[in-house]
């Protein structure tokens, strides 16, 4: 194999054009004009186990190939060339200079404030480190890609948990000022398709979410909420403000039986933390006569804000007769064979056959206060069972996500109350179906990746 120039990697859901960077579009940031022999180019698909998934990912393969057989058609003779926009002249550099130099490319996102989902990482000025989108994919030169190869086989890596992957990722190559800071492409885009202003866009993402079929029934969907007698005059009523109104089968499990709302105590006592044996308890009960038999468990927080006509769009996508175990995937210990689980404040997504496997497999809590969620993740893990991430599920708020990553995403949930007024974050951000939303504006910016 020849040397290779630079590595893609890319989401199975951009639109096409990957391959033809186009210059024309001004811009005062420096960018990489792709026109090479592609032979020094690789891309890498990113994808999960789910055959929905995979499916997409060989409709990305195949898009790609039908577009390097009609480059090499026609050959493009330029080289690789780093020119800076904006100026009255261009600096060009021949291939030699990104081959041999380290180049971390994207399209950048910044934090506005300090956030938990970044460890509050640059908690004086978070927006001055800069992270891709992966969903406009991002690039490494080779030389980058060699010497991360050598440093993670030579150095584990320093943090347990992995929950923003592609800040870890940014932050892992910038190795505290020793690697190289993410270069701006401008030409890597997360534009709708086919829009104005995606004209010299390399990306692009496609409008609307995949409809495969027709939307899940509300009578496929059952959903479980987890509370407590303290939370039951605040968030319980936030919920039945917000989007109770869109569930058909839906029960609030608490450590207090209390009929006005109605909830159910399920026997489990209240823990500050953890809720295992909570959560084991709903798992339980779900596969009982107790409650309608549906092909679909939601397992929530009473502090999560979620849209289940969006999720109901989603989970048309996905085969109920199969194992699917979804949400936003969080992993702990990943490179010392660790596991991945499903965060459970952003909703927990089930399909019977799953919480069939689970309880057969004889999984249990080691107590009451046990992480649900990182115990189901071991649990899936010993048994094979594949976590299937959406970023469009979120475990905090929406202050807490960078406003350029939310801007091409139709979110299906957020979590906690902490400083707003959760009906107005609903309201926002959650309410009425995406297809159905009045606001021109929305309509217009609305796409999102799956």
């Amino acid at each position: 194999m020849p040397p290779l120039g630079v590595i893609f990697a890319l989401g199975a859901v951009l639109a096409q054009r990957i391959l033809n960077i186009n210059l024309r579009q001004p811009s005062h940031i420096s960018v990489l004009c792709v026109a090479p022999d592609l032979r020094e180019m690789v891309f890498v698909i990113q994808s999960q186990r789910n055959s929905f998934h995979v499916r997409q990912a060989e409709e990305r393969r195949a898009d790609l190939l039908k577009q390097v057989h009609d480059l090499t058609e026609v050959r493009v003779k330029s080289p690789l060339q780093l020119v800076w926009h904006g100026k009255r002249h261009r600096e060009r550099y021949n291939v030699l200079k990104l081959t041999f130099d380290e180049w971390f490319l994207g399209k950048p996102l910044h934090d506005e404030e300090s956030t938990i989902i970044h460890h509050y990482a640059f908690a004086e000025n978070p927006s001055i480190f800069k992270y891709p989108d992966f969903a406009a994919a991002w690039a490494l030169s080779m030389p980058l890609v060699v010497r991360l190869a050598n440093k993670v086989r030579d150095e584990p890596l320093k943090s347990d948990f992995t929950i923003d992957l592609k800040h870890e990722i940014a932050l892992y190559i910038w190795d505290g000022g020793n690697g190289p800071h993410l270069t701006a492409v401008p030409e890597l885009c997360t534009e709708p398709e086919g829009s104005p202003n995606a004209q010299y866009c390399a990306t692009t993402l496609r409008k609307d979410p995949p409809l495969c079929e027709e939307p899940v029934k509300k009578e496929d969907i059952f959903v479980a909420v987890k509370t407590c007698r303290k939370f039951h005059s605040e968030r319980v009523p936030v919920i039945k403000k917000t989007w109770e109104k869109d569930a058909l089968f839906l029960e609030y499990y608490s450590d207090h039986a209390e009929p006005s709302i109605p909830t159910i105590n399920l026997g489990v006592p209240n823990t500050e933390r953890g809720h295992c044996g909570k959560t084991f308890a709903i798992l339980q009960r779900f596969l009982s006569s107790a409650v309608p038999d549906t092909k679909w468990l939601v397992i929530v927080d009473d502090d999560t804000l979620i849209s289940l006509p969006r999720l109901r769009v989603l989970l048309s996508c996905y085969d109920p007769s199969a194992p699917v175990c979804l949400g936003e995937r969080y992993g702990y210990g990943l490179s010392q064979g660790g596991y991945s689980y499903i965060t459970g404040g952003g909703g927990m997504v089930f399909s019977r056959e799953a919480v069939v496997r689970l309880l057969n497999s004889g999984c249990k809590c080691y107590s009451n206060d046990a992480p649900d969620d990182m115990v189901l993740g071991m649990c899936l893990n010993a048994l094979g069972l594949p976590i299937t991430h959406s970023p469009l599920f979120h475990q905090a708020r929406p202050e807490d996500y960078s406003k350029d990553l939310l801007a091409h995403q139709v979110p299906i949930s957020f979590h906690k109350h902490w400083n707003l007024d959760p009906v107005a974050v609903f309201n926002k951000w959650l309410r009425d179906d995406w297809r159905t939303n009045t606001s021109d504006e929305h309509n217009e910016k609305s796409k999102t990746e799956l």
